[in-house]
């Protein structure tokens, strides 16, 4: 099963971080959809980020698992817009997790500010 946790700030519930584990099994390696749809929606946010602000998010990347930590000392201007494609990743993520409840799950944590 792949599993997301989102990281969100308690105050403004700014996403803070998020991580994806696991594999979702629900095809064969390098025919999975799940796995693939997940993977193109996180990776392409991370890369979608980095080139429409020009902030690079430090992450850790390797097979079943992408980390990924949001810098909060961003421009506003910035973090809005980092924030608004964070949003959207979560909602296709929903959308996945919507048809394929039985491979994904997501679940949200909420941190103290500066944590």
């Amino acid at each position: 099963m792949i599993r997301v946790n989102i990281e969100r700030t308690r105050s403004r519930r700014k996403i803070a971080a998020f991580a994806v584990t696991g594999h979702a099994l629900y095809g064969k390696h390098g025919h999975d959809i799940v796995c693939a749809g997940v993977s193109a929606v996180t990776v392409g946010t991370v890369n979608a980020v980095e080139k429409l602000t020009g902030v690079s998010l430090p992450n850790e990347m390797r097979d079943g698992l992408l980390k990924v930590c949001i810098p909060e000392d961003t421009d506003e201007a910035l973090s809005v817009q980092i924030q608004l494609l964070l949003e959207s990743m979560v909602v296709m993520i929903e959308s996945i997790e919507e048809a394929y409840g039985k491979y994904i799950a997501i679940k949200t944590t909420i941190t103290e500010e500066g944590g």
